[in-house]
């Protein structure tokens, strides 16, 4: 399998150092290196099972955006964006629903609805291979891998597909035994055509990208499920981690003639969310203590 690694913040070979690590958190939110580290127990287990004609590119940023798509997996049958997951604990994935299991098997909503998140990622990534003229003849699936063992997921008709860790392996068979539309050379030059955009001069003179077939009812229900124009504002809440609310589309007014005043957006310090500032504050006061006692020591020494 043909990995693109396009991951931010990390060096030549792969690694992403403490001071890297600090600066992703603080720009992409608290779950991005948890969920980077979940991509490498996945990604190696995919890479065994699917062997020559897929591409699998890791962690792409949208262009003029800071979205980051996880993973993309590119294969003869479908396109596959996918969420990897480090959660623990006892879920249920009812349609739209992420939920928790509490006390006798309660539902409560979580925190973060991952079902919501990888929906919407996947509606972003369709929206960029639209603007950048890629016209595909796969269905693209939103896809949700648990990648510990101690995440107990209860399946009641989600909306995306979910596969735990122990079904990893049946996931790469199902892709394997799906009926091809692409073939090797299309699967590769998609690949490389995702990850180098075009400018507008560029994507004017020259013809679409098309695949090989005509797209799937699937795939054109999804389309017509997506509404118009897509922003990149609308996926803001996926990096506001520890924030509650999340954008709710806008209520239609009953009255064109006097429409309602949009409400102003909260200015966020230094651009950046309560939890980031939360970290960045601990990590100046755990400098500081480091500093204060380097220094301490430093004084014994010298009497």
């Amino acid at each position: 399998m043909k990995i693109i690694d396009t991951t931010p913040f990390q060096d030549a070979n792969g690694n992403i150092n403490v001071i890297a690590r600090v600066q992703g958190t603080l720009k992409y939110g608290l779950n991005w290196y948890p969920e980077l580290e979940a991509q490498k127990k996945v990604i190696p287990q995919l890479d065994r099972l699917l062997d020559k004609g897929y591409v699998l590119i890791r962690n792409f940023i949208l262009p003029n955006s800071e979205i980051i798509v996880p993973m993309v997996l590119i294969t003869a049958s479908s396109v596959s964006v996918i969420l990897v997951t480090p959660v623990k604990g006892h879920f249920e994935a009812r349609g739209t629903e992420w939920n928790n299991l509490i006390n006798n098997g309660t539902p409560v909503p979580a925190r973060r609805n991952l079902i919501d998140l990888i929906t919407k990622l996947t509606r972003a990534f369709q929206k960029y291979l639209e603007r950048q003229h890629i016209h595909l003849s796969v269905p693209i699936e939103p896809v949700l891998i648990a990648s510990d063992p101690g995440a107990q997921i209860d399946s009641l008709r989600p909306s995306i597909r979910v596969v735990r860790s122990d079904a990893i392996k049946q996931f790469a068979t199902s892709i394997m035994q799906a009926r091809p539309v692409l073939r090797t050379e299309s699967i590769y030059a998609l690949g490389d055509r995702i990850v180098t955009p075009k400018s507008q001069e560029e994507l004017q003179a020259e013809a679409p990208l098309q695949t090989d077939r005509p797209v799937s009812r699937a795939q054109a229900i999804f389309n017509a499920s997506e509404g118009d124009e897509f922003n990149p504002d609308e996926l803001g809440f996926e990096f506001n981690e520890g924030e509650e609310a999340q954008q709710q589309p806008p209520t239609r007014e009953p009255n064109p003639a006097r429409p309602r005043p949009a409400a102003p957006k909260a200015k966020r310090p230094m651009g950046m969310t309560r939890n980031q500032l939360i970290l960045l504050v601990g990590m100046f006061i755990v400098e500081c203590c480091v500093v204060v006692a380097g220094a301490a020591i430093i004084f014994f020494l010298n009497q």
